[in-house]
């Protein structure tokens, strides 16, 4: 009796998603106009492998008997054990350590590209995505900081957000410090779990925070998060830092000063402040692109000043009117300690970085995808079977004079095509059959007219003498007819 074959289910990895058409454009269109801002600062392009050695990573991700914690690793043949990267921040490290005496300090850098997360997936929570960062390696000083946060505003705009469709919110991760070193909760452990909590006060409210900022919290899944276990004071002090936003960036720093008491780290952090402050001034980034704000600390462990986050504030609503709520987009801050770790020598940075896919889904939401979406399809109908030649040389000089084209190569009849080029999202559909060819004509559909008017059409005979959508035209003014169906489609 023969086997039957073995065949496997086609599925997807849980967590993983398969990104297409023009949701791909649209990401590689903002990661175009990033990038071109990054250049015309002086920063150097640079793609660092998937995989760095797990140890690289760093102890705030995996240990060495969790090797595969919170990241995707594999052991080589040499024993070693590798990780895919789970930022692009440890292996600019890696390779600013890896070169150091090569590089021209300050080191100035932006990457793109996919990071892997082994965590537990969600809506919106993906385990693979695209960052894309721009990192300051070599500079300690707040105007360095200042710089980051002027850059990030900078790509806010140059998206298509209008001042005010944006901000970003700012922070010094000692001023926190300085904090909990005036109520005694400064081991590293229970500050780590503080900075956690604190970092998601925009999703859980002071409700959820102060839970796990005490004895902790349960979710929706029952999984139950440890918490930080301060005292009724300690939850007090905590949640007045975070809520000691608004007005000028002078205003907060003023709040601040008696919270951090005497701390020198809390004094230290709010000096870097006001300095950000002077020099966000001094280049023109009103506190309308760039305010201070306690809250936001962010969650990942190797920040050690300054950090930010960049949030929209556009306005959009879903099909059924309810408003999208966007949040942040992007983050960055101030990581004096990951270089150090090959070296041993202090070496500061900072940076700034974006997750693509968020960011691109809120600029389609809000219709700033620019030319991402401009050159819209033609496609070029097959409608004799043996001018396939003629056809594709169509779709050629349709591509020389701008225009996004193919030709069918299927098999099919013509409702068929036109059927396939609607559900391309074609723009228009270009017709050349025995008839045209012999006249020396072509005619052009505009697809995306006939639709609309085929909504409203209840005479099919009307449909078919008038034939609204479509044009014939001379042979020599067929890219003509393409280019005005094109421009009022746009």
């Amino acid at each position: 009796m023969s086997k039957k074959p073995f065949r496997p289910k086609a599925r997807r990895p849980r967590g993983f998603e398969d990104r297409t058409g023009t949701t791909l454009r649209v990401e590689r269109h903002l990661i175009e106009r990033a990038s071109k801002v990054y250049d015309e600062w002086g920063f150097e392009p640079l793609m660092t492998p998937a995989f760095e050695y797990a140890d690289a990573l760093g102890k705030f991700l995996p240990d060495e008997e969790r090797p595969n914690e919170g990241v995707f690793a594999l052991e080589d043949d040499d024993g070693q054990w590798l990780s895919l990267r789970y930022d692009h921040t440890a292996p600019l490290a890696r390779f600013v350590a890896e070169n150091f005496q090569e590089l021209n300090k300050p080191y100035r850098r932006y990457q793109a590209g996919d990071v892997w997360r082994n965590e537990k997936p969600g809506p919106g929570r993906f385990r693979q995505f695209v960052q894309c960062d721009a990192d300051t390696v070599g500079a300690a000083s707040a105007a360095a900081d200042a710089e980051m946060i002027a850059l990030a505003a900078e790509v806010m705009r140059s998206v298509g957000l209008k001042d005010g469709d944006y901000v970003v919110r700012v922070n010094d991760r000692r001023v926190l410090d300085g904090v909990l070193e005036s109520i005694g909760a400064a081991e590293p452990e229970r500050r780590m779990r503080v900075l956690r909590a604190a970092d998601k006060l925009d999703r859980l409210g002071r409700d959820g925070v102060a839970a796990l900022l005490g004895e902790g919290r349960k979710d929706e899944s029952g999984d139950f998060t440890e918490g930080a276990r301060l005292d009724a004071a300690g939850i007090d002090t905590v949640l007045a830092f975070l809520g000691a936003t608004g007005g000028s960036r002078e205003d907060v720093i003023a709040r601040l000063e008696p919270l951090v008491g005497a701390s020198e780290t809390g004094k230290a952090g709010l000096a870097a402040l006001a300095e950000i402050a002077a020099v966000l001034s001094n280049i023109g980034v009103g506190e309308d692109r760039a305010l201070f704000d306690p809250s936001v600390v962010r969650g990942l462990g190797y920040y050690t000043g300054p950090v930010f986050e960049a949030e929209l504030l556009a306005q959009a609503t879903y099909e059924d009117g309810q408003p999208i709520r966007f949040g942040s987009v992007g983050g960055g801050g101030r990581y004096d300690d990951l270089v150090a770790r090959f070296t041993g020598q202090a070496v500061p940075a900072t940076g700034f970085s974006f997750g693509v896919s968020r960011f691109a889904a809120a600029l389609s939401a809000l219709g700033l995808t620019g030319e991402a979406e401009d050159k819209s399809l033609v496609v070029v109908v097959a409608a004799e079977k043996d001018r396939s030649a003629d056809y594709l040389a169509m779709a050629a000089d349709l591509r020389a004079a701008g225009f996004r084209a193919e030709a069918f190569v299927g098999s099919g009849n013509m409702g068929k095509q036109m059927k396939y080029a609607d559900r391309r999202g074609a723009v228009a559909a270009v017709i050349v059959g025995s008839d045209e060819r012999e006249q020396g004509r072509v005619t052009v559909k505009d697809l995306k007219l006939g639709a609309r008017l085929a909504a409203d059409i209840t005479d099919n005979r009307q449909w078919r003498e008038e034939q609204p959508a479509q044009e014939t035209v001379s042979r020599d003014a067929w890219i003509d007819a393409v280019a005005r169906i094109s421009a009022r489609n746009r």
